[in-house]
């Protein structure tokens, strides 16, 4: 089979966004190739340090690939991705040069090129996330290892959102508590949430593959006793004051329509963490907590995103 690459120069703020219409149009490994990563200072506690290649980066902004499947109906999905995409200016995302190319690979190609950019990476104090094709062996006793295979869905667990979630999560969790994952992608969430000890984990998302990933992944961590992964429209028929945490990492804009939603079912004292937050929209989400009822109890920052932890008072 022949697979078309289809590659959108964008900006950082974009990328959630973009790889979410990529996702939903049937797009295959979605990868990120960000100028900042042949910068970025890593601590040596937090994330492995491995060789890039400047030659794989854009000077500026950042580029988002995903593959498509050549058939009679590739030209008419381009444009309705492209559409999409500018559609997005009207949510006020910045979404740069906007620059779409096309290419054709083949699938041997295609079924390595985007593996390269996916390393074993220590995310936290206490996890570690690792492709399922590499060999990892722990430096520590203590260390949580999560493996991932994130297929047709996007997210491989180490873009900013998803570690900061992590990090939140570890501050958060006790032991017996019951979790939701709303918009749960590769389940990654899930599976962090369930490893700190969480008795009972509840992952919903829309879109049907990410469900079919997210089982897999969950399967392959060893937590699918613990995990529950349903198709659902965010806490759309959800009981009320069923979670002890409750966990979203999507859109900003999303998260400012459901606040109250996560109020009536987080139970009181309980937390709700919310990421994929653009810096911009910081202070509106805290105030549409607020409104719903939330104290904020920490905001973490990484890069140009925002991590939310918030009590339900």
């Amino acid at each position: 089979m022949k697979w078309s690459e289809i590659s959108i120069h964008t900006t950082n703020e974009a990328i959630e966004p973009i790889s979410h219409i990529l996702h939903e149009a049937g797009a295959s490994g979605v990868v990120i190739e960000d100028p900042f990563e042949l910068t970025k200072e890593r601590q040596d506690q937090f994330g492995e340090i491995y060789q890039l290649n400047p030659d794989d980066y854009p000077e500026e902004g950042v580029i988002v690939k995903a593959y498509l499947p050549v058939n009679s109906f590739l030209g008419e999905t381009v444009e309705a991705i492209k559409e999409s995409i500018n559609n997005l200016i009207i949510h006020d995302i910045d979404i740069g040069m906007n620059e779409v190319t096309i290419s054709e690979v083949n699938e041997e190609e295609w079924a390595t090129a985007w593996k390269k950019y996916y390393n074993p990476v220590k995310i936290s104090e206490k996890f570690t996330i690792v492709p399922t094709w590499e060999i990892y062996t722990p430096v520590s006793s203590d260390e949580l290892i999560i493996e991932l295979d994130p297929g047709m869905a996007f997210g491989t667990g180490t873009h900013p959102t998803t570690v900061m979630c992590i990090q939140a999560l570890e501050r958060t969790v006790k032991p017996g508590d019951r979790v939701i994952d709303v918009g749960t992608g590769s389940g990654v969430l899930s599976i962090a949430a369930a490893m700190l000890g969480a008795e009972d984990v509840r992952a919903y998302d829309l879109d049907e593959v990410a469900v079919t990933q997210a089982k897999l992944n969950i399967k392959l961590n060893k937590v699918h006793e613990k995990v529950t992964i349903s198709q659902n429209n965010l806490l759309d028929g959800v009981e009320k004051h069923s979670a002890d945490v409750i966990v979203a990492n999507i859109l900003a804009e999303v998260i400012l329509r459901f606040t109250d939603d996560v109020a009536k079912v987080v139970k009181l004292g309980g937390s709700f963490i919310a990421s994929g937050i653009i810096q911009q929209k910081k202070d509106q989400v805290k105030q549409a907590l607020i409104d719903s009822g939330f104290e904020i109890s920490e905001t973490i920052l990484m890069e140009d995103w925002v991590a939310i932890i918030a009590k339900r008072t």
